[in-house]
């Protein structure tokens, strides 16, 4: 305990008490004589000078037999009566207590005291014989009376049993001689102000009580003993033991340190590992928790004893230790150990309980029989007692956990076995935790990376790289994805999108919206129209999950389905690109040479609030531009950059630089921008799409406006044919003069002018494209012609003749085309 202010100085208190008046010698392990104060002198009349360094056992009367002597090496104190010789010759009676202590430097000594030779006498019993009783008798505390040099003078019952001496043994002896520990010392200071000052000076020290291996807890009460007159004649020492509430006290702390310090992660190894440092070094001296190899799939113990039968080998996940450099582990960490049938681990895990054992053991001795290496650690430490925990959670077996001892001097007990098994289990149902969502995350990951586009497809209009990155452990999986859609006209459209909420039904949720996307798009819908169709089927979606039966058999889907979605169409030929956006973050554009800022587009709601419109925006695109598309987690990752600002605006503003910044391909400035960007973990999923444009050269597009006569179609015919002769299309030229001639035809005799030829060769993609405008907004249907019928074959034809056809509305009318390839 911390001393007082006003606390006497330790040479005051040597002078309190006479310290001198204690005869005190101190003697090495090989029994040569080491210190000699002025109360051995007066005792025995030899100064120090003639007996530090000569051996002890020349100041006993008679040499010692060898047979009569007790194990000294093993005691911890011995006391008794012995004969000693005076200087003059004489011999005298004394008695002696002898404390085997060890020094600062390591080195062990004997601390011999004896009391003064006028040591007081025990007091007369005058007093009521009902008083003499209770003092003596009392099992409440131990008391002992001390006079005003704080040399005991009673002892009751008690208190010799607290010390193992009888008040006989202690008589005349101060309490640091009587216990020879620091808390001697501190309770003597402790007295030394009750005499000075009159007043009850309590404290709580811990020692370890004689007979005990374990430190006890006492709490102490001195107050003063006053005469008739007032006058503080002595003190009375009051001990408490609290050694039992103490070690309850210290074990419920340590569980709701567990609580706090294990499973602060997902991660079954990091679990691990905070277990380990738990149990050391408040329960044991070295731990290992080692873990079944089939840890992903482990057995189910819920209706079978334990793991199957035979040899085990465990990974070792964690350990620690009192001793730097964990030096008593034979297993490295990540290792694996094969264990024999029989030893202190395969029984652990065949019975499911906890288990102390001492190194005598058949299960122990088996443990270390085979293994040198282990046997020489147990020796070189000083082992002496080891306990084995299953960890079990739900019924699964994941492993057990091994703590030992060989500072702590007790071996386990019963106490300690209840309590480890308690931190097990709050461990063990942590990695079955991290285990089971690493399961969850990663059928998330596998659905989520089988719905994402496994290969980019083939365009012209842009050279495209993505990336999706998932969240880190604690978030788990979320819903974010990205597309790229070739469209008519040699256009693409470019897609990014974000579901709310994280697992595999945020997955899910995110394949039907791309689905959808696809779809619409096929029709060529303009962005905005495309994003109110998206609305709508969110408002769906989130309308099923709300109903009761998908509440009743699938609870986890509770809650209303959102997502956000950013979608561009760039078109290679007019280098303009269409975007709008739904709750989502504008995209980043750098034009070739120039700064990047980020696109300024009408925010939109998000997807699945329904009722509010969506406004799309068009941007020239020159060729080589930079268009960045991606969540919102590459930029407010978890409200926090990898900065550690949690600024959104300073993310966009170092996402510019990187876009400008030289990468010699989109892949690398891909890398680049996640490694900047994000922390190693990122505890939101992440999608980038990183396109640069292409443009069509002129001499790939020939266009001409179709007068609204029936003539017209031989010569638009004649054009389309000069043109492939231009190109070198010559083997095209069959089947362009037909879907020409059909698409002309229709376009003059169903729809209003201003009708348009256009001929598309993708050069890139080996392909040819003929485009039909006109000012009609009524899309044309195929159909079969029946027998007689004299047209309707057209369609029919244009569509078996070419790889693929289409219609798709404009705000002027409509657009009929068809794409044939060019390698066949």
């Amino acid at each position: 305990m911390h001393e007082p202010a006003g606390a006497r100085a330790p040479s005051d208190l040597d002078d309190l008490v006479g310290a001198d008046l204690t005869a005190r010698v101190t003697v090495d392990e090989h029994g040569t004589v080491t210190g000699w104060n002025a109360g051995a002198e007066r005792l025995l009349g030899h100064p120090a000078g003639e007996i530090v360094g000569r051996p002890a056992a020349g100041l006993l009367a008679e040499p010692p037999r060898g047979r009569d002597l007790p194990p000294f090496p093993r005691l911890r104190r011995w006391h008794g009566t012995v004969a000693l010789r005076h200087r003059d010759g004489r011999t005298l009676t004394a008695k002696v207590l002898a404390h085997h202590r060890t020094r600062e430097n390591g080195r062990r000594e004997w601390f011999c005291v004896s009391a003064p030779p006028d040591r007081p006498s025990p007091p007369e019993r005058h007093d009521d014989p009902f008083v003499s009783w209770s003092f003596t008798q009392s099992p409440c505390c131990a008391t002992a009376l001390y006079d005003t040099r704080l040399r005991l003078r009673r002892a009751n019952r008690a208190m010799e049993r607290a010390v193992a001496l009888t008040e006989d043994d202690m008589l005349g002896l101060r309490v640091g001689e009587i216990v020879d520990d620091p808390a001697g010392r501190r309770a003597e200071e402790s007295m030394a102000r009750v005499l000075r000052t009159g007043e009850v000076e309590v404290d709580e020290d811990f020692l370890t009580a004689a007979g005990e291996t374990r430190v006890g807890a006492w709490s102490l009460l001195m107050s003063p003993l006053r005469d008739a007159g007032g006058v503080v004649r002595g003190v009375c020492l009051t001990a408490h033991d609290m050694t039992e509430q103490h070690w309850a006290r210290r074990r419920l702390q340590l569980i709701a340190e567990a609580g706090r310090r294990i499973g602060t992660t997902l991660d079954v190894m990091r679990t691990a590992q905070e277990l380990a440092d738990v149990v050391v070094p408040e329960l044991a001296d070295f731990a290992s928790v080692d873990l079944l190899t089939a840890v992903d799939d482990p057995p189910d113990t819920s209706r079978r004893g334990g793991p199957p039968p035979g040899p085990l080998e465990l990974l070792r996940a964690a350990h620690q230790s009192v001793t730097p450099g964990v030096p008593e582990a034979v297993t490295a960490l990540g290792s694996l150990e094969r264990f024999s049938e029989g030893s202190a681990p395969v029984e652990t895990l065949r019975s499911g309980h906890a288990t102390a054992y001492e190194m005598t053991h058949p299960a122990i001795t088996a443990l270390v029989a085979h293994d040198p290496v282990r046997a020489a650690r147990v020796r070189e430490f000083g082992i002496h007692s080891v306990m084995t925990v299953p960890l079990t959670a739900r019924g699964t077996t994941l492993g057990v956990a091994v703590l030992a001892r060989h500072r702590h001097p007790e071996i386990f007990q019963q106490d300690d076995v209840v309590l480890a098994e308690e931190l097990a289990a709050r461990a063990a149902v942590c990695m079955d935790n991290a285990r089971r969502y690493t399961h969850e995350r990663d059928r998330s990951v596998t659905l989520q990376r089988s719905l994402l586009p496994q290969r980019l497809p083939e365009q012209a209009a842009v050279e495209v790289a993505t990336r999706y990155l998932p969240a880190g452990a604690h978030t788990g999986v979320g819903g974010d994805w990205f597309d790229v859609i070739p469209l008519s006209g040699a256009r693409v459209a470019l897609v990014v999108g974000d579901v709310v909420g994280h697992g595999i039904h945020a997955s899910a949720t995110m394949g039907r919206l791309r689905t959808a996307v696809r779809t619409l798009a096929d029709i060529d819908l303009a962005p905005d129209e495309l994003l109110t169709h998206l609305d709508d089927l969110v408002s769906r979606l989130s309308t099923e999950r709300d109903g009761g039966r998908t509440r009743e058999r699938h609870p986890e889907c509770e809650g209303e389905v959102g997502a956000t979605c950013l979608y561009a169409v760039y078109d290679p030929i007019s280098r303009r690109c269409s975007l709008a956006r739904a709750g989502h973050p504008p995209p980043v554009v750098v034009a070739p040479g120039g700064a990047a800022e980020r696109v300024d587009l009408p925010p939109g709601p998000p997807l699945g609030v329904g009722g509010l419109p969506f406004e799309a925006a068009e941007i020239d695109l020159p060729e080589g531009s930079l268009l960045a598309l991606y969540t919102d987690g590459l930029i407010t990752p978890g409200g926090r950059s990898r900065a550690g600002d949690g600024d959104g605006e300073a993310d966009v503003s170092r996402l510019s630089g990187l876009l400008t910044g030289p990468e010699p391909t989109l892949d690398a400035l891909c890398d680049r921008i996640l490694t900047d960007l994000l922390p190693p973990r990122p505890p939101d999923d992440v999608a980038l799409l990183v396109a640069r444009t292409r443009a069509l050269d002129a001499s790939q597009v020939a266009t001409w406006q179709v007068p609204s006569t029936p003539s017209a179609v031989a010569q638009a015919r004649k054009d389309a044919l000069a043109r492939l002769d231009a190109w070198g299309l010559e083997d095209a030229a069959f089947v362009t003069e037909l879907v020409v001639s059909e698409l002309v035809t229709n376009a003059i005799r169903h729809a209003r002018p201003p009708v348009q030829l256009r001929l598309i060769h993708l050069t890139h993609e080996d392909s040819l494209i003929c485009e039909v405008s006109d000012g009609d907004s009524t899309a044309p249907h195929l159909r079969r012609a029946r027998t007689f019928d004299e047209g309707g074959r057209g369609l029919l034809l244009v569509a078996q003749l070419t790889r693929r056809w289409g219609t798709r509305q404009s705000s002027h009318g409509k657009t009929i085309w068809a794409e044939q390839p060019l390698d066949v």
